[in-house]
């Protein structure tokens, strides 16, 4: 193996051990001022949230620019990695861990010729082939679902646990069930042994955002181990 192709063994190793986390959060600004934001986001942190992803669709560049920033601060200062839903430019800007593509997103292997082999590419995957494919151009995990009724995707196409089980036996990746899951269903996915668990509105709409997050692990252990 020559030293380049080392460094980049190296590099997907550390990748790769950046997404040993149960608990990824995914933003939604819906309803929250600046300052309750990211204080949502903050506590979520402190109680134990693992991996965090911010996404926001309905600003211009600049806001998602300066939102970005202030997020990656709380991700800093947690030492937890900040994934940037769609945005390359924006991840690229704030030097995020990383960012999550959605099946109408630039595409994966554009993605990693882009930003090179140690920042995290995360793929959105509701079907056994759309999973294989994200997996064969380079993704490093799969968000599939949704799993239940969401409050943030109300059209969205729902995913079996019978099609996420599939999914996790046939890749290599993690794999993250996201979708309408809370402490009281989460319990539901447990056949499927997925890596962890993406939510929204479980922690960002909670009156109490550290005890909703605690109450969220504690049943994601239950449910993934």
């Amino acid at each position: 193996m020559g030293r380049l192709q080392c460094k980049e063994s190296n590099l997907r190793r550390i990748t790769m051990k950046l997404l040993n986390r149960p608990l990824y959060l995914v933003t939604d600004h819906t309803g929250l001022d600046e300052a309750d934001f990211l204080q949502q986001i903050d506590l979520a942190c402190e109680a134990g949230v693992s991996l965090l992803q911010l996404r926001e669709k309905d600003r211009s560049s600049r806001e998602i620019y300066d939102w970005a920033v202030k997020v990656k601060e709380i991700a800093d200062r947690h030492k937890i990695p900040l994934i940037v839903d769609d945005r390359l430019d924006i991840a690229q800007a704030v030097d995020a861990a990383g960012v999550h593509l959605g099946q109408r997103d630039l595409p994966v292997d554009v993605a990693r010729r882009i930003l090179g082999p140690r920042k995290i590419i995360g793929a959105t995957a509701k079907t056994l082939k759309q999973a294989k494919l994200a997996e064969q151009m380079g993704a490093d995990y799969l968000g599939t679902g949704a799993i239940f009724p969401t409050q943030t995707h109300v059209k969205t196409v729902h995913t079996s646990v019978e099609t996420l089980a599939k999914i996790k036996e046939a890749v290599q990746i993690p794999v993250y069930a996201i979708g309408g899951l809370k402490a009281d269903n989460v319990a539901a996915i447990k056949p499927a042994h997925v890596d962890g668990v993406a939510v929204v509105s479980a922690i960002m709409r909670a009156k109490n955002a550290w005890a909703a997050t605690s109450e969220l692990l504690s049943a994601i252990e239950d449910a993934i181990g």
